[in-house]
């Protein structure tokens, strides 16, 4: 398959660098780094190796002193390799540390404090549509979404089916995380119907008949995964009294559709619908973490206790903006309303509208933009409207 570049931008000192498995950490690391000492914690010999013997590290580094940089996959799988990193850093300024990982369970788990700062962390997502340019296809990514890993393979679906079984079997399973298996499988469909919607941890117990307890303790699992996220509700200078809970979200949208059971009783479009929040919503959270501003720009939904709502509003030091995303070719009054309800509230905010339709229009101080084309315009440090503004 060919390269396709990413927005990804790398810092200069040592970083940790984060995303669930298949978002293509390695494959970045392999290229940017092409002379480094790479360590792949995934091999069971390296894996053998430096669990028997952390300082194996140092060694390796006095062997070959022309080495600088170094690159280990999947560091959470040895969390006591941090040790021996925190002093190499400490020791040799001119050492750059690329520290990829799939889970920050084990790392919290047994204490790892993320070399007290010494290396700053930053995350990989899945592709963008600008990063794909003419290769994007809007139904293909609401269908079998945009993980590298799937998006690269000649059978995209079979490959996505396969996706949650590998972290069933190779983190959850292998890892010993959960007792049951089988309830932790039931639980992720059952979340499932929460994508895109106020996560509200007792209905998704009572469909797993499990307890409220159990399903805490395995959300906290599948967040430590990075295979999910939550947003949470906009309330500076709140006018209105707005809600306390969470909207969630599985952080692919093809990862999502994986999982959601469709039947006869199943409307097509409350799935696409929410396929489409999703992959909107992990758009922005990608412009976010690659942009300039990453550390303060911030995601969140709007939501009043009377049930007015938006579903994402960014703020920081790169601008304001409420977003509602629409899975329809039509513009109608009622889908302005919360848009325009928020503007009342905070007269700062830029208002968009995405939606399925053709045109780019603006109706009462609301920008309505196609949403194919506000996702191929969408390009870090570059504002959400500039489809509208270009």
């Amino acid at each position: 398959m060919e390269t396709i570049s990413r927005f990804f931008n790398h810092p200069k000192r040592s970083y940790f660098l984060f995303g669930p498995r298949g978002t293509g950490k390695s494959t970045w690391t392999r290229e940017r780094y092409d002379h480094a000492l790479r360590i792949d914690l995934l091999a069971p010999d390296a894996f053998r190796a430096f669990s028997a013997r952390p300082e194996r590290l140092r060694e390796l580094l006095e062997g070959d002193p022309a080495k600088k940089v170094v690159v280990i996959d999947e560091v959470q799988k040895v969390p006591a390799l941090l040790t021996v990193v925190h002093q190499l850093i400490e020791e040799r300024a001119a050492f750059q540390f690329v520290l990829t990982g799939s889970s920050a369970r084990k790392l919290k788990r047994t204490g790892a404090d993320l070399l007290a700062g010494r290396a700053v962390v930053r995350t990989l997502h899945p592709f963008m549509a600008a990063e794909l340019g003419v290769k994007f296809s809007l139904p293909e990514a609401l269908k079998t979404g945009l993980l590298p890993l799937v998006f690269g393979s000649q059978n995209r679906e079979d490959k996505l089916r396969a996706y949650a079984g590998l972290y069933l079997r190779e983190e959850v399973q292998a890892e010993g995380l959960v007792r049951n298996i089988g309830n932790f499988s039931r639980f992720l469909e059952a979340l499932s119907f929460s994508h895109g919607s106020l996560l509200n941890m007792s209905e998704v117990a009572r469909e797993c008949q499990v307890e409220r307890k159990t399903v805490e303790g395995y959300m906290q699992i599948l967040e430590d995964l990075l295979l999910c996220f939550r947003v949470p509700v906009f309330t500076r200078r709140a006018k209105r009294a707005v809600i306390a809970h969470s909207k969630f979200y599985y952080f692919d949208a093809g990862v999502f559709r994986s999982l959601r059971p469709a039947g006869p009783l199943d409307r097509s479009e409350e799935i696409d619908g929410a396929a489409l929040e999703g992959l909107v919503a992990q758009h922005l959270r990608a412009w976010i973490a690659y942009g300039k501003q990453a550390e303060s720009n911030k995601l969140y939904f709007w939501r009043s206790r009377a049930g007015s709502e938006v579903d994402f509003v960014l703020y920081g030091p790169s601008g304001f903006w409420a977003i509602e995303v629409k899975n329809s070719s039509r513009i109608r009054p009622e889908d302005l309303r919360p848009l325009r309800a928020f503007g009342e509230d905070y007269p700062e905010c830029k208002l968009l509208l995405i939606y399925r339709g053709k045109e780019k229009i603006k109706r009462n101080n609301i920008l309505c933009i196609p949403c194919e084309e506000f996702l191929t315009h969408l390009r870090p440090d570059h504002p959400p409207d500039a489809a509208f503004i270009k």
